[in-house]
């Protein structure tokens, strides 16, 4: 009895300095960053003042890029939720050849940075697009660029849609298929019952899927920059204002990020009180069985799907291919070599292995983090975990410029001096994308009833290998889907890695963007392939490792 009392003080200290010590690492790298953000917006000149917050809101030029975001956020939302909840809901319900694929497309679509897609669509419908000119020269007819709103809502909305597919079609697969029959019994089928029955059913997913997709759009950074010319955005506004190429204000910059922390937190706040209001479970004992839809139905099905996705494909598909095309410099020449990868690997030679080793790293810390913070805000509430709770889902909200400027304020004098290495570079990463495994893995360990690990308890197995022996291999599959999404994340990052990179520090999306702005597409392209490859084998080896065999958030 004694040795049982022993063990479980241990068991209790252990979490109890577990606590202590993630909330102490929150307050090092994210609330003291943020408050050292807060205090220069408005220490201004050796004294308090709300002169920047004045300037921001008095000129139109400033505050008019926050109805810019505004704009693209939520159209970007309506169009992804449209286009992502009619192909989740034709891929669960009907049988669609070649689905297996058509999925793996779908997520290869979503795994890249945005401005890679925004530099693949300049290369098809820029001025001298291959698209543009050939539909001119057929038609005699000259259409639009791909710069201004209307490109950055088209590029947002083809790589955002897939993450919203993904979200509802695991929501789809907890829906039991006896409340669509006695739907269809009460004579409600088709649309109706999609509107009255699915959707409300699935509104929870729906609601944290769009915060997902506005929150990524208002907080872009490299799609703007590269094709919104004179459409200025809130997150291009911030940077500029803090690399600016006519001098830069730190102070101002601090204010406008201030400014952007509380508007998505409104945003964020709304959504939770929405979310709120359709608190339900359900336990799927007869799941959804895909029908084959016959007839005209089936071609129109299969056309959507194969359709919607070829075209945000497309771009992809292309830069895959100038990869290969032949390049003298900055140009591209007649034929076909591997000129772009030796060019592009001999300029940054050392991007990939960064890419890995940042990356790696990164994700070893987020998943470790991750789990032990699942398990105290689940199994172990209390006062400190659940603020605990809270930190770990303000970088969910925060633009990556924001996390970026702060940690550079923060952290560029003595004591800590981080600025320009790969520490500060791996922080940034793991503030940034450990929501994602955190959400899951707490969506997981919810599900698992404290019985089990009682159980083990009651045979005299210790609390620490009960944790690691049932409960972690238990919420193994959470645990994997947040980290999938964390990784792709992590490799694809721009709006943060920008601002701290140095050229020891250069990873192939930095390396990507930086071959871009200066017009060599060959080599940029080539980069691009290389990631999409890796994208490719990391989604080969989650599908070898997942239960179910499918990639759903």
């Amino acid at each position: 009895m004694i040795s049982r009392n022993k063990e479980h003080r241990k068991g209790f200290e252990i979490w109890f300095l577990l606590s202590f010590v993630i909330l102490g690492l929150y307050c090092l790298f994210l609330l003291y960053p943020l408050g050292r953000l807060f205090v220069s917006s408005v220490w201004v000149d050796g004294h308090f003042s709300m002169e920047n917050f004045r300037l921001f809101f008095s000129q139109s030029y400033y505050y008019s890029t926050i109805m810019n975001s505004l704009k693209i956020a939520v159209s970007t939302t309506a169009i992804t939720l449209i286009l992502g909840f009619t192909l989740a809901y034709l891929y669960s319900m009907y049988e669609i050849k070649g689905k297996a694929t058509l999925q793996v497309i779908i997520i290869l679509c979503s795994m890249s940075a945005p401005f890679i897609s925004a530099y693949s669509w300049i290369l098809l419908m820029g001025r001298n697009g291959l698209i543009r000119k050939i539909i001119e020269a057929i038609l005699q007819v000259e259409l639009p660029t791909i710069y201004g709103f209307g490109g950055i809502l088209l590029v947002l909305s083809l790589q955002m849609f897939p993450l919203v597919f993904l979200y509802v079609s695991g929501a789809l697969k907890n829906i039991d298929n006896s409340l669509l029959e006695a739907s269809a019994n009460l004579g409600i089928k088709g649309f109706p019952m999609i509107m009255k029955v699915v959707i409300p059913l699935c509104m929870p997913t729906i609601l944290a899927a769009g915060l997902l997709v506005f929150m990524k759009s208002f907080a872009d950074f490299g799609t703007p920059l590269l094709i919104g010319e004179g459409y200025l955005t809130f997150p291009v506004l911030i940077y500029r204002q803090y690399f600016g190429e006519t001098g830069s204000n730190a102070n101002f910059a601090a204010a406008l990020c201030i400014i952007a922390i509380l508007i998505t937190g409104m945003i964020f706040a709304f959504q939770k009180w929405l979310n709120s209001r359709y608190r339900f479970t359900m336990n799927s004992l007869h799941p959804i069985s895909r029908r084959k839809a016959r007839g005209l139905s089936n071609i129109l099905i299969h056309v959507f799907c194969y359709g919607v996705v070829a075209i945000a494909y497309l771009p992809h598909a292309y830069v895959i291919y100038t990869s290969f095309k032949n390049t003298s410099g900055k140009i591209f020449v007649d034929g076909y070599s591997l000129n772009s990868y030796k060019m592009s690997l001999f300029k940054y030679a050392r991007a990939i292995p960064n890419t890995f080793y940042i990356s790696i790293i990164a994700l070893a810390l987020v998943v470790i983090l991750a789990i032990i913070i699942a398990y105290l805000v689940v199994r172990r509430g209390n006062t400190v975990n659940r603020a605990i709770d809270v930190c770990s889902m303000i970088p969910y909200i925060m633009p990556g410029s924001v996390v970026g400027i702060a940690l550079v304020m923060s952290f560029n004098t003595r004591p800590f001096v981080l600025t320009g290495t790969v520490a500060i570079m791996i922080i940034a990463l793991i503030i940034r994308r450990i929501p994602y495994t955190i959400r899951s893995s707490v969506a997981t360990l919810q599900q698992i009833s404290p019985s089990v690990e009682e159980a083990s308890l009651s045979l005299g197995v210790s609390r620490m290998k009960t944790f690691f022996g049932i409960t972690v291999p238990m919420m193994s599959n959470g645990i994997l889907s947040g980290a999938i999404l964390s990784w792709i994340t992590i490799m694809t990052e721009l709006s943060t890695g920008i601002i701290l990179y140095t050229n020891k520090t250069m990873t192939v999306t930095l390396a990507i963007y930086n071959f871009v702005t200066r017009g060599s597409y060959g080599y940029a392209a080539a980069f691009s392939a290389i990631l999409t490859m890796i994208t490719i084998l990391t989604l080969a080896i989650f599908l070898k490792f997942s239960k179910s065999g499918e990639i759903t958030f």
